[in-house]
């Protein structure tokens, strides 16, 4: 019942209370000893003159109320009026610019044959600038005679595009070298890029060619760094081909670009010769970033080939790629979730428990592995062995295990934040640790610092002091701390460089982020500690 409902049942029944009280007041009238001062019909006129009131207002409010809601129902009208005039609009105006924008298309098409041919009929020793749209000066021409929405519709392709659509993967390979400042455009241009070529699954499998061609270390033991720019150039070609294999499924892609039998055979004997190049190297090396065993994996994926390879195998790579932001990814395409237990489980006992944790998140196994739990573990065994070999190392080795806790601590902390794990487990012990670690760190810079010889300085009229002439060397005993790259967690979304090593240069090479030999300590189970950092791409 509304509010206006139940106000004029309560007017209705007024009469009826003012003769209830007529009553009453009769009855007390004729038991009251005193005569009273009032009449019952003054009592009378005063209440039949509130009701007539009363009902003179709720009269007047129902009235307003009925054209209140006669305003609202015609302003309701309008507005579905005018919104039906601004759909008929919008419909008028997306007809026009499909119009416009397919007209411009077919223009283009049209040209672009002409177009092609003045492009790479241009002298080699002409410089070409990136990003160039492709177009002949009559086309220029042309294109001024168009109409103004032709114009804005229609985007000028890139250098990249035309590339593609002439297949041409040399020149793919040296237009992304030289681009690298724009890495992240065209990571984003390349996957309709591809859709231009007439075989992308041929275009990118031709463009691993180079992958392993000039595998020489030079003599500090890390690779080329064109060598690693093109085996990056392909890997990136190989995730760009995987996106279009959902067109390929709704069937946006012609026939010729689809994966074709022979293609898949090409695939599989460049994964074998990969295959035995990976036994031949140290990835272990690498410490959970290995792009030589990424790119192997995403060969495997993006051709659909992975079925060639026993399971166990391909998850004995896992652990090799276990820092790279792909891997949750790859592991889907490549059907081995239900492998990822025994994953994370061979990163747990070989102590790279921030891998374990994100692999755990990615796949819903946080329940088994729990992140707290092993985060906790993790940092006990660092401290355990940096306060055990304290007493017993060097200041230059002491340093040294002291920065490796700095390292740990400050991975566990940015684990704690990406997961949202502060509840359970608080930063604020871990930061003043690092507080502690970092002062510690500068007043043994300082105190090296100031135990360096200092410079004489000239006296004010004009002379010097002669150099002191010592039978000691000039450099000081106690040499000062070098400096250290940045952590490895301050490096995100960059791809570190991969040190893997021969065989033959295992000794010369000290492998990435492992304590040396001498130092190196080991869990009860066997597994030599490593101090981890998060992802990298």
């Amino acid at each position: 019942m509304s509010d206006m409902e139940s106000v004029a049942t309560l007017m209705e029944s007024t009469s009826l209370k003012i003769q209830q009280l007529q009553h009453a007041f009769a009855e007390l009238e004729s038991q009251s000893a005193v005569t009273m001062s009032f009449k019952w019909k003054q009592l009378e006129d005063h209440f039949r003159g509130l009701e007539q009131s009363l009902k003179k207002k709720f009269d007047e409010l129902k009235k307003q109320e009925q054209e209140f809601q006669e305003t609202v129902a015609k302003s309701q009208k309008m507005l579905e009026q005018k919104e039906a005039v601004v759909v008929a609009k919008e419909l008028t105006a997306l007809e026009r610019l499909q119009e416009k924008r397919d007209a411009a298309l077919a223009m283009i098409f049209g040209k672009s044959k002409l177009s092609l041919n003045v492009n790479y009929n241009v002298p080699k020793n002409k410089p070409q600038s990136n990003f160039t749209t492709v177009g002949a000066p009559d086309a220029k021409q042309d294109n001024a005679h168009m109409q103004d929405g032709s114009a804005a519709a229609a985007k000028p392709r890139s250098e990249l595009a035309v590339l593609c659509e002439a297949m041409n993967v040399k020149g793919l390979h040296r237009f992304i070298s030289d681009n690298r400042k724009n890495l992240t455009s065209i990571r984003e241009e390349i996957p309709s890029a591809l859709k231009g070529a007439s075989r992308p699954y041929v275009l990118v499998l031709e463009s691993l060619e180079d992958f392993y061609s000039g595998d020489n270390l030079v003599l500090d033991g890390k690779k080329d760094g064109d060598l690693l720019g093109v085996r990056r150039t392909c890997l990136m070609l190989m995730e760009s081909l995987v996106q279009l294999q959902a067109d390929a499924v709704t069937g946006l892609l012609s026939e010729g670009q689809m994966l074709a039998p022979d293609v898949k055979e090409r695939a599989k004997k460049i994964a074998f010769e990969w295959k035995s190049k990976l036994d031949s190297l140290d990835i272990d090396a690498s410490n959970g970033n290995c792009l030589e065993a990424h790119a192997f994996l995403q060969l495997l994926a993006t051709f659909g080939i992975f079925a060639e390879f026993n399971e166990d195998e391909l998850c004995k790579l896992l652990p090799s790629v276990s820092r790279r932001r792909q891997t949750p990814e790859l592991c889907r395409l490549l059907g081995l979730s239900q492998k990822m237990p025994g994953v994370i489980g061979v990163l747990v006992d070989s102590a790279r428990p921030i891998d374990a944790i994100n692999l755990a998140y990615a796949f819903g196994l946080t329940e088994q592995f729990e992140p707290v739990q092993l985060l906790k573990a993790y940092l006990r065994e660092v401290k355990k062995v940096s306060h055990a070999k304290n007493g017993k190392m060097s200041p230059g080795a002491q340093n040294e295990m002291n920065e490796r806790e700095l390292s740990a601590l400050k991975a566990v902390i940015k684990c704690i934040e990406e997961h949202k794990l502060e509840e359970q487990y608080p930063v604020d012990p871990l930061q003043k640790r690092v507080v502690q670690l970092e002062k510690a760190k500068a007043d043994k810079r300082r105190a090296v610092e100031a135990a360096k010889p200092q410079s004489k300085r000239p006296r004010a009229n004009g002379s010097a002091y002669a150099p002191r002439l010592t039978s000691f060397p000039e450099k000081s005993f106690y040499q000062a701390t070098p400096e250290r790259h940045p952590y490895p967690y301050e490096r995100q979304f960059v791809y570190g460089a991969e040190a893997h090593h021969h065989p033959t240069m295992i000794n010369a090479a000290a492998a990435p982020y492992t304590i040396s030999p001498a130092h190196t300590p080991y869990y009860g189970n066997g597994y030599p500690m490593q101090y981890q950092v998060p992802y990298i791409h």
